[in-house]
Formats: structure tokens, C-alpha cells, sequence
């Protein structure tokens, strides 16, 4: 027993939205490490902008464009996801599967990173959008992000994992000790910070930046499906049904964009274009007597909201290296942007893989990144899911 002690190796998880918790579940249940996550934020606190993970749709679309390694993340985690929406699955009351029209007039083609979804085909001319020239439809699952996210945090605490609450100036914090409740000598540390990474003493990458978004919820039960839309102009729509009957209607992101609250004007610019996408939003007693208009959707509004993505010029930070002077390995997992669900469980096999070539001896002071993103890419990072 004592020989099985010494060989668990102790890991601090930084961060405990979708990407720190997903992470922090996928090194637990490898075996042989004893986590324990440090945050200021939990799921079960209330809906705060310093959370992302909360305001998400979150529907599993992949937005992938050119890049390999974006997708096969992206893949891996649809087929945990895929597995985890069955009926009878582990999380009751959270994931629909349903299925979802991406309409398009910008000229892309997302068959080289959608076609691996059930039932992928491109639509005909009649079943298109106003303003859509093209689109291609296929089965996807949106999942309920309180339920989903607290899921995550009883799944690891149910396997023993430990949470402390505490705000770190500095990485060192966590590296070398002094907070109440975290390991005083960890094997290894792994950053899932998400914009914090701007700010975090240790890291303060300015590469990374707020991608604002704002979303309005209506009590739609009637509408079962999804849609995005991506006009010519990169302007975007999308609406994600939920298990629990309502519809999300979302489009908005504006990077450096601080704004914590909800604005008018955003809420307006969502509802007109949801319902140019969209006439099936307004209740069907009114459709059935003349076309609706924006005001009819106002009184199916039953929440709003706006979060920070976490954007990062250079794409998703999947990386390993050894802080000056320290013998203990750093593992980095955030900038996500929109496409944090969509690929937590990928990037957290990455960033599981990383770990371990460290922990097996990876000598001191070799850093190690995993480029996720081709180095002339720069059109589609803030794809918003």
C-alpha cells in the first residue's frame, strides 16, 4: 500500500470550467494521479461574466476549417458526447439530439469537417434559408450547460478528486506551495485558465483576448432543430434547442469587447435575425394567422446573457514547459474561444499526453507545443458555438 502511494503523483488542475474539469476528470481516470482543482469560479456558483462555460449554447458543431489536429479533438469529444446522450445515459435532462441545418452565402464548404456526422448530406435549393446559397444538415446534440458542467464536478469528486477555492496572483502559487488546501510539492501543474491566461502572474499571455457574445433564451418547445447561418459579411446566426424546451438564439462576436451585461441592441439584432432564419420561432397560433414579427418573440424570452470567450491570437495554447528554475512541469490548455465544449475532451487527451511524456522524464527546460492551428490561419478562430 505504501509502495502504491509513493507511485500516485500528485496534480494541480488551474480552472474548473468545461476545459479544466474535462481535463482534470481524464487525468483521474487514467489512474495513478491524485487531482485536485484550484478555481475561483465552481458550476455550482451563481452565473457570473468571470465564468465562461455557463453562458455557452452549447451545441457540438465543429468549426475545424483547415486544421487536422482541431478536428480529430473535435471528434473525439462528439463521440464521448455521442455516447454519453443516449438514452439512459449518465446525465439526465441534458443533452437533445436533433437535428441541425448549417445554411451558408460566404462560400465555404464545412463537408471536409462535418462529413463524419450522422447524416450528413447538403440540402437542396427549396429547403434553404432566405440569404443561404448553400447548406448541409446532420444529426447533432446540444447539451443544458448547468446540468452538463455540475455532472462534470460530482463525476470528479465522486472519484476522489478534491476542490479548492482561491484566487492565484501567480502561477508559482500553485507550483511551489503556500495555498491553503492544494499540495505543498505537486509532480506537475496544468493551466486550464481560459481568459485568465491574460491576467494570471507567470503566464499574462497577451495573446489572448475576450470574444463577446450575447444570447437570448426563448420558450420555444415546438422548435426541435437547429440552424446557423453565415451571411457573405461573416455575420452569423444560430439557434440551439435544449432538453428543457428552450431555444437559444445567439450570433454576436465582437472581440475586446469587455461589456459584462446584456445590451438592448444586441438582444433586438438576435431576435430579427433568428427570425429571418427562423418564422418557426414565433408560437404556432400566431403563424397560423399572419407572418410574426420581432415582438412576438419578446414574451417568450425567459433568460439572456453574455460571456467572455476566451480567444488567443495564435489559436488554442496545447503546450508543455518547465517555468525558470522550476523542476516542475507546466502543462498549458486554454484559448478555446467558442469551441470549448466542442473539443474539451479531445484537448484533454492532449493535454493528458503531455503530462505523462513530461512526468516520464522529459528533460527540464524543453518546451513542447502542439500547433493547432496552420500558421497562416486567420479567418475563422471565433467560430461561435
Amino acid at each position: 500500500m505504501q509502495q502504491e502511494l509513493k507511485a500516485t503523483k500528485d496534480i494541480i488542475v488551474i480552472g474548473a470550467g468545461v476545459i479544466g474539469l474535462s481535463t482534470a476528470i481524464k487525468i483521474q481516470e487514467k489512474g495513478g494521479y491524485r487531482v485536485t482543482i484550484v478555481a475561483e469560479t465552481f458550476p455550482t456558483d451563481p452565473k457570473t461574466i468571470r465564468y465562461t462555460s455557463h453562458w455557452a449554447g452549447a451545441h457540438h458543431v465543429s468549426g475545424a476549417y483547415g486544421s487536422k489536429r482541431q478536428r480529430e479533438m473535435d471528434s473525439e469529444t462528439f463521440d464521448i458526447m455521442w455516447k454519453d446522450s443516449e438514452n439512459g445515459g449518465p446525465v439526465e435532462g441534458c443533452f437533445l439530439r436533433h437535428k441541425n441545418t448549417q445554411y451558408r452565402s460566404d462560400g465555404v464548404d464545412p463537408s471536409e469537417w462535418l462529413d463524419h456526422m450522422p447524416g450528413f448530406r447538403p440540402v437542396s435549393n427549396d429547403e434553404l434559408v432566405p440569404g443561404a446559397t448553400h447548406g448541409w444538415t446532420f444529426t447533432t446534440l446540444t447539451l443544458y450547460p448547468p446540468v452538463y458542467l455540475n455532472w462534470l464536478l460530482g463525476r470528479f469528486l465522486g472519484n476522489g478528486g478534491k476542490i479548492v477555492r482561491a484566487q492565484l496572483q501567480h502561477i508559482n502559487q500553485a507550483i511551489h506551495g503556500g495555498i491553503s488546501g492544494l499540495p505543498q510539492e505537486p509532480d506537475a501543474v496544468v493551466a486550464c485558465v481560459g481568459l485568465g491566461a491574460r491576467f494570471l502572474g507567470g503566464i499574462e499571455d497577451k495573446e489572448v483576448y475576450p470574444v463577446r457574445g450575447q444570447t437570448v433564451v426563448l420558450k420555444a418547445p415546438w422548435v426541435r432543430y437547429g440552424r446557423t447561418l453565415t451571411y457573405a459579411d461573416g455575420s452569423h446566426f444560430y439557434l440551439m434547442p435544449r432538453a428543457t424546451g428552450d431555444v437559444l438564439v445567439g450570433g454576436i462576436r465582437v472581440a475586446d469587447d469587455w461589456f459584462p451585461v446584456p445590451r438592448e441592441q444586441d438582444r433586438d439584432y438576435l431576435l430579427a435575425g433568428g427570425l429571418a432564419m427562423c418564422p418557426e420561432l414565433a408560437p404556432p397560433d400566431i403563424r397560423a394567422e399572419r407572418m410574426p414579427t420581432v415582438d412576438d418573440l419578446r414574451p417568450l424570452i425567459v433568460d439572456e446573457g453574455c460571456g467572455l470567450r476566451p480567444g488567443r491570437k495564435s489559436g488554442i495554447r496545447l503546450a508543455t514547459e518547465w517555468p525558470e528554475g522550476s523542476k516542475i512541469p507546466v502543462v498549458y490548455n486554454y484559448g478555446h474561444s467558442g469551441m470549448g465544449f466542442q473539443s474539451s475532451w479531445g484537448s484533454a487527451s492532449v493535454a493528458l499526453n503531455f503530462l505523462e511524456e513530461a512526468l516520464a522524464g522529459e528533460k527540464p527546460g524543453k518546451a513542447k507545443e502542439y500547433e493547432i492551428w496552420p500558421a497562416d490561419y486567420t479567418g475563422r478562430r471565433d467560430h461561435v458555438c
